[in-house]
């Protein structure tokens, strides 16, 4: 090689070296912000070191769950979800909405409302719930790369009542929204999570007093007339560069006339009918039916697993969620819902499939639902 190309080459290089370190020291200000949240420490910690399912400094699911299905990579990942087109991936139209009065719902009525995603509101018994709110418009830590679907951001924080019960599935940016639980300190009473979570809420000035950290299969002492339950899930944890440090949880709510499974991010695996065999039969079943890819089988459902997890659950109802929002994988938006519609053909399991805001009367299993998302483009 002649000096000119070697001059050249050391040229290059002193560019791709200086593009990389000022990339790493923008990401590293960037994330110190507080939406990151905080690792947990100190005594925090050690009480999750004694947990049965953190091992080698990260909590593990109960079978060996590897990131990408075998003979996929990150980087090939990356690429399709960069490059490769997929028709109808976000809808053109505006999604359905109804808007409900939250605030001023009768008491006595036993009601969720699915705000889109994996995010909703739950009254029983004059007690109110809210489930991984999200309502920011984004779901993700940068601002405007994940936007909501048009016309499916229509609640904000103001539309909710007080709030007894905040319940956090895991960590991720599309089921802890900083912004929206900032706003929700305010009017919300307590909050239950599980290991480690408490780490980020304490660092948005949540009280400690107020946060209720669980490890799978634990009880959660709530008001008289409820009882509930943590359960697993087969998924992973992280809002930063550490992985696994905080644990994801699925939950099972249960009053003197229902039990509601809240099923948060889950590949599938045999929890379901673990859970099924514990608790069942369930009334109403609520499963991750979207943002599904093959090379992440592991870790997220596809339809056909989502319909077989209900029918472990011993579920009565299920309530299909984790579509209508965001765009989040190489699927079109409304695919979760047309292939569960027509794989249900076969199996006849009732599904809830509202109109975002459309009150679900969850004593009425008799309600019935139109396929919204048919004709939208």
């Amino acid at each position: 090689m002649n000096k000119k190309l070697v001059s050249i080459f050391k040229k290059v290089m002193f560019v791709i070296v200086a593009v990389l370190a000022l990339v790493s020291l923008v990401a590293f200000f960037y994330m110190r912000q507080a939406k990151f949240g905080k690792n947990p420490a100190g005594k925090r910690l050690e009480i999750i070191k004694r947990s049965p399912h953190y091992k080698n400094g990260a909590f593990q699911n109960i079978h060996h769950t590897p990131p990408f299905t075998e003979g996929y990579h990150m980087l090939g990942v990356i690429y399709e979800m960069l490059f490769k087109k997929v028709k109808n991936h976000v809808p053109t139209d505006s999604i359905p909405t109804i808007k409900t009065d939250l605030r001023n719902l009768p008491a006595e009525q036993d009601i969720l409302v699915w705000f889109g995603h994996s995010s909703y509101f739950m009254q029983l018994n004059g007690k109110r719930f809210l489930v991984d709110p999200v309502f920011s418009g984004n779901a993700s830590p940068v601002p405007g790369s994940n936007k909501a679907f048009k016309g499916s951001d229509r609640y904000t924080v103001q539309d909710l009542p007080a709030i007894d019960y905040l319940l956090i599935s895991h960590d991720h940016y599309d089921h802890v929204d900083y912004e929206t639980i900032i706003q929700l300190k305010a009017k919300t009473k307590k909050v239950v999570c599980g290991l480690g979570v408490g780490a980020h809420l304490e660092h948005w000035g949540f009280a400690a007093g107020n946060i209720i950290e669980k490890d799978w299969y634990e009880k959660v002492d709530l008001d008289s007339g409820f009882a509930l339950y943590t359960a697993p899930a087969r998924h992973f944890s992280g809002r930063s560069l550490s992985r696994n440090n905080t644990l994801w949880l699925s939950y099972l709510l249960q009053t003197a006339t229902l039990k509601i499974y809240l099923g948060g991010d889950s590949g599938y695996d045999t929890h379901f009918a673990e859970i099924g065999e514990k608790f069942g039969p369930i009334d109403l079943a609520i499963l991750e039916n979207g943002q599904y890819n093959k090379a992440w089988q592991y870790i997220h459902m596809h339809p056909h697993e989502v319909l077989k997890a209900a029918q472990d659950l011993k579920a009565k109802r299920l309530f299909p969620v984790h579509s209508g929002k965001f765009a989040m994988a190489n699927h079109a938006w409304d695919e979760p819902l047309i292939t569960i519609s027509a794989l249900n053909q076969s199996v006849n399991m009732p599904l809830v499939t509202p109109v975002i805001g459309e009150p679900v009367y969850l004593k009425d299993e008799t309600q019935l639902f139109k396929p919204w998302w048919v004709g939208i483009k």
